[in-house]
């Protein structure tokens, strides 16, 4: 199956990779390949190391890459980013770019089961292996499911929407789109579906529980900059609020020197920063991409060069 998938702020991406024509890149979330062949078209004697855990995403780069003997394909999770690249014999890297989050192949390709759009099972699986959405909606207590859907939805309304969940699956399993849609929009208040559909934040919090999203998100972000050289730039995209806040914080932390308090007379701390932001605040789409791209319109590239 094709894997088609729109790359967002390709452009700013990519000129803020500072793509050097003989170095080594990775592309964490390939997907479609649509940031990874742009890179590639700037390398020469470079590499790209194009990443991805989707079966679809593989099949679909393999095939899209196959002639170009500057691209590699690795199937895994860009959290192992660091063991995948070692295994290979690469401990050094020029460029990290990180599309974080669901794809458009993966939102529109119904029985992948991310979408409250149409019906199919209740999947998510990023990888297609591993606890379902199904299993996860269906098995979890009360509690844990609340605060799933409080905490990686920013959902208010998590609490009734959880007990909404516990009483139905009571009566019989929840196994598709659907019908935990129907459950969600039947367990919020009735102007909650008016803005927008109800089942967003709820939908979008599952998610990230079953493929354990933000932890992914930590270690692949400590990873991606330990292998940087110097000089070396880390490009992340973001879609929502608790990646975005990930990501800014760990390029602080980076970017932080001296931690001493201030009416200390001298530095004893040693601390040094180990990266320069490129951008000071969030690149975001521009009107004609988000004309041509609606999708495009929560997306947050942040960009740092390791010193």
């Amino acid at each position: 199956m094709e894997f088609s998938h729109v790359p967002v702020l390709l452009e700013e991406t990519i000129d803020g990779l500072n793509i050097k024509p003989n170095g080594i890149y990775v592309d964490g979330t390939a997907g479609g390949g649509g940031h990874s062949g742009e890179i590639l078209k700037r390398l020469s004697s470079g590499k790209l190391i194009s990443i991805d855990r989707d079966p679809d995403a593989i099949c679909t780069l393999t095939e899209r890459f196959k002639k170009n003997e500057n691209s590699i394909i690795v199937k895994g999770n860009f959290a192992d980013m660091k063991e995948l690249l070692e295994q290979r014999g690469v401990y050094r890297i020029d460029g990290v770019l990180l599309d974080i989050g669901v794809s458009s192949h993966q939102l529109d390709t119904a029985e992948r089961g991310f979408s409250f759009h149409e019906d199919a099972p209740l999947d998510m699986r990023m990888s297609q292996t591993g606890i379902t959405a199904e299993e996860l909606v269906n098995l979890l207590p009360y509690e844990e499911l609340r605060k799933i859907i409080y905490e990686y939805g920013e959902e208010k309304y998590a609490p009734s929407i959880a007990r909404g969940i516990v009483e139905e699956r009571q009566k019989k399993p929840i196994k598709t789109t659907l019908e935990l849609a129907e459950i969600i929009k039947n367990n919020v208040p009735q102007k909650v579906r008016r803005d927008g559909h109800p089942a967003r934040k709820t939908f979008q919090a599952i998610r990230i529980a079953v493929n354990d999203e933000l932890r992914a998100l930590e270690k692949g972000l400590d990873g991606a900059f330990d292998l940087l050289g110097s000089g070396g730039r880390l490009a992340v995209i973001t879609f929502h609020s608790l990646e975005d806040r990930i990501v800014k914080q760990k390029m602080a932390s980076w970017c932080q020197g001296c931690t001493c308090p201030k009416d200390f007379p001298v530095c004893v701390c040693g601390n040094k920063p180990k990266a320069n932001l490129v951008n000071r605040k969030p690149v975001c789409a521009n009107e004609t991409e988000l004309t041509e791209n609606p999708r495009a319109r929560s997306a947050k590239l942040r960009i740092c060069e390791k010193i």
